[in-house]
């Protein structure tokens, strides 16, 4: 078979069958006896269920033979045991059906929390770069149609395609041990001929399909696009020219799903053909046997009654094969993102960050996004405990990246990071991570209560720790002034919320964190002057004896650091305090002047318009 890409639907079979492979540990989980105990349960209730579904032909063709050598008996003179056994048996093919569905849900569910589960925690795992270039949408689509396809798989798989197979065994031994093997034969071969016939046009009816949809979705666009620009489309005058563009998409259309429908009336007559054929030949050998006496008028109602009792669930096959590529496909994305390699792992060995005063050095750090186009070069500076550093520069002089490589997000390509003197690489993401807290230029919050918000930075605190937490943020009583209070939803990204009320509940979030070292991201830049002068004053709060490296467009948020460094391209140009790197008269102060002036402007245009 071709191969091709997942996008197309078409995998190998290889692929399929690999897949299918990594999904069998999940239906038979290590160190889950009662879920392997219900494994084994199912299956007994889908041989039982099919034993039963084989046998009703059996009652049938023996009451019909009760039947046929007195027609006009009454009906007490009826073998009423026979029929009452063939009503019984059809009841029970049913419960036994119904009963293998009920004990396998529970492993197929467990099989879709743990499949589920396991993604979403190694997208967590995963370095900030593979986020950074896939898209959430898609990743939570992968997640979704994953378990959808694993439902779908087990439920097709399970209760339809292989009960089907264990029917379609049962049925050529029995008509190969009561009458002949060319029954079997027969059998067999319309089997496989309807199979592979239906196989064969579901494949090109897959590829009609998916030029169907692309034109319906080309057709959509094209009315959304020219309705959404309505008042361009009257400017121009050009609704005649819309409509005919519109009318060429859905012209394509037309076309497609005319093929589309005229390929499913070819599987249908072609299905049909295929099993009428098998029966006919089947009631030919039968009434032949039947003239020669080596048949009952039963056993020729039972073999009609067989062939057609399998032509009921291979009616569905063209749709479930469909049905179960695509569930393939999903599960195979699905997969490939969980043999998806993290960037940063710990290493075998790595041990706990044991912080001590929460020293920080930055020792020849270079590193790049890309090999070819370096962000920092060489960049070298410590923060002493206790101690207060700011990073300032232009846009892109790797400000932010600094913030990254201290949260282990990327491993630096040259030098090295110290904490305490512990390289951080040597030492486990997660003590990493927790003994730093930041509050982030771009504050995002979860779509839930301010409560939880805050309680985020530590999920284990009592509302007393939360609240107090609150109040050093500068930000309870805002809170309590709420007609909820902390109950309070901040709606979709913190959007219910002004620019400095998240920034307070990010600095709630961070100081109940408790961490050794604060990080500042540009905390304040999006800020209005009089927010930032605010939240300036809780950062300095509640920021004072912990070591603490600030990151700021904004020179006047980090004069009183107690060093100050300047990146350009990625180096360090200068170093120091506020008024000496002013009185050096450097790349500093040239800043510092082109933001005062910019400033002062800003101050003068109202004034001068007021005064207009």
């Amino acid at each position: 078979m071709r191969a091709t890409t997942i996008d197309t639907g078409e995998v190998r079979f290889g692929a399929h069958l690999k897949t299918l492979l990594a999904l069998l540990p999940y239906l038979w989980p290590k160190g889950r006896g009662d879920l392997r105990a219900r494994v084994l349960l199912a299956a007994v209730f889908l041989v039982a269920a099919k034993v039963a579904t084989v046998y009703v032909p059996l009652l049938l063709g023996r009451a019909v033979d009760a039947l046929s050598p007195e027609p006009g008996a009454a009906l007490a003179a009826v073998p009423l045991g026979l029929l009452l056994a063939y009503g019984v048996v059809r009841v029970l093919a049913r419960a036994f059906a119904e009963v293998r569905d009920a004990v396998f849900a529970k492993v197929a569910q467990s099989a879709i929390r743990q499949l589920a589960l396991k993604t979403f925690r190694h997208l967590h795992a995963l370095a900030l770069r593979f986020h950074l270039e896939r898209q959430t949408g898609g990743l939570n689509r992968a997640i979704d149609r994953g378990a959808k396809g694993i439902e779908f798989l087990l439920q097709f798989v399970s209760f339809s395609v292989l009960p089907t197979l264990v029917e379609i065994a049962l049925v050529a031994g029995i008509l190969w041990v009561l009458f002949d093997w060319r029954f079997s034969a027969v059998t067999l071969a319309t089997v496989v001929g309807y199979v592979w016939f239906t196989f064969r046009v579901t494949e090109w009816r897959i590829r009609l399909r998916r030029v169907m949809n692309e034109a319906d979705n080309d057709a959509n666009t094209k009315a959304v696009d020219s309705l959404l620009n309505y008042e361009t489309v009257k400017y121009f005058g050009n609704e005649a020219h819309e409509a005919r563009r519109f009318d060429r998409a859905l012209a394509h259309y037309e076309g497609a799903a005319v093929k589309s429908r005229t390929s499913l009336s070819m599987l249908n007559s072609g299905q049909t053909v295929i099993v009428t054929l098998g029966i006919t030949l089947m009631m030919i050998m039968a009434a032949r046997g039947v003239l020669a006496g080596t048949m009952t008028v039963g056993d020729f109602v039972m073999v009609n009654t067989y062939l057609l009792q399998l032509a009921m669930p291979l009616g569905f096959l063209g749709t479930v094969y469909r049905e179960i590529k695509q569930s393939l496909v999903d599960l195979e994305v699905m997969f490939g993102l969980l043999r998806s390699a993290p960037e940063v792992e710990d290493r075998p060995d790595a041990a706990p960050l044991a912080v001590r005063r929460g020293a920080v050095a930055f020792e020849g750090v270079s590193f790049g996004y890309d090999p070819r186009r370096p962000i920092l070069q060489e960049v070298s500076f410590q923060v002493p405990a206790g101690r207060t550093v700011a990073i300032v520069g232009p846009s892109g002089a790797g400000k932010s990246t600094v913030s990254r490589l201290l949260f282990r997000f990327y491993d630096v390509t040259e030098g090295r990071i110290l904490i305490d003197g512990q390289d951080i690489r040597e030492v486990t993401q997660r003590s990493l991570r927790a003994a730093i807290g930041i509050v982030p230029q771009d504050t995002v919050l979860f779509n839930d209560t301010i409560y939880y918000n805050i309680a985020y930075g530590r999920p284990e605190a009592d509302r007393a720790e939360v609240e107090a937490a609150a109040r050093l943020a500068r930000i309870h009583d805002f809170v309590q002034g709420l007609p909820d209070g902390y109950d309070s939803m901040v709606g979709e990204r913190g959007l219910k919320l002004s620019g400095g009320e998240k920034q307070r509940v990010a600095i709630a979030r961070t100081l109940l964190k408790n961490p050794c070292i604060f990080l500042f991201d540009e905390a304040t830049s999006s800020l209005d002057t009089k927010t930032e002068r605010e939240i300036q004053d809780s950062l300095r709060a509640v920021s004072r004896g912990r070591s603490t490296l600030v990151i700021a467009h904004r020179l006047s948020t980090v004069v009183e650091a107690d060093q100050i460094l300047v990146l350009e391209a990625g180096r360090v140009v200068e170093r120091g305090r506020h008024a000496a790197l002013l009185a050096a008269r450097g790349a500093y102060a040239t800043m510092w002047e082109r933001q005062q002036r910019s400033a002062a402007e800003s101050k003068a245009e109202p004034a001068a318009e007021a005064a207009e």
